[in-house]
């Protein structure tokens, strides 16, 4: 095991709740190598580092489908970027430069989800009006404007709601309570966030199906 990799497994962990499934990669050379033939296509412009961090967080999906008693095939790019998961399954993949993610749940039990990973440094300063709304710059204190926090909470909304909804959103369009681990989309959605500050930060969004819209 590599340092940091049982730090990361734990906090994935800490942040599944039951029905949910979610695993992780040290990305590696070669990683590239491992996109299937359904796959490759939606890469064939994009630069190694890409195709690389993509196919990291397909292994890492496939290995999630695997223990939940699914074929590990093969999962190419679906019309607007998003994922295409075999149809009892919801799922979402993220990566930073170094560490690919992957969630995956039952499609009975949730009808979103969305998974992000970022590394814990701080948000570049001109990007925090981009990314908090008025009302999250007053209700934060700087440290957590500061944090990639709000970020990868909104990018794991945003999943979330694409895959039920496919509706673009900007930073703006969400909305995160970080007090009641909730997000709410301009769409009308309104979702469960859970979010992990170490090794690095991760976010997980969750729609229900029982949630109300």
């Amino acid at each position: 095991m590599r340092d940091g990799d049982s730090e990361t497994a734990a906090a994935l962990i800490s942040l599944a709740p039951a029905g949910v499934m979610t695993g992780h990669r040290v990305i590696t050379m070669g990683d590239e190598y491992t996109l299937l033939s359904e796959e490759i296509d939606a890469f064939e412009l994009s630069i190694p580092r890409v195709r690389r961090q993509s196919g990291a967080a397909r292994l890492v999906a496939r290995e999630l489908l695997a223990a939940s008693g699914l074929p590990k095939g093969p999962l190419p790019r679906a019309r607007g970027g998003a994922t295409h998961w075999p149809p009892s399954i919801v799922g979402s993949l993220a990566h930073d430069d170094e560490i690919a993610v992957a969630a995956i749940a039952r499609a009975e039990l949730f009808i979103g989800l969305g998974i992000d990973v970022e590394p814990s440094i701080p948000l570049p300063r001109e990007l925090i009006e981009r990314v908090a709304t008025p009302g999250e710059r007053k209700r934060y204190a700087g440290r957590v404007l500061e944090s990639r926090v709000l970020f990868a909470a909104k990018e794991a909304v945003y999943k979330a709601q694409y895959a039920s909804d496919e509706i673009f959103l900007e930073f703006h369009d969400i909305e995160v309570d970080l007090d009641l681990m909730r997000g709410v989309t301009s769409s009308g959605r309104n979702m469960e966030v859970r979010v992990a500050t170490s090794p690095r930060i991760f976010a997980l969004a969750l729609i229900r199906v029982d949630d109300p819209r």
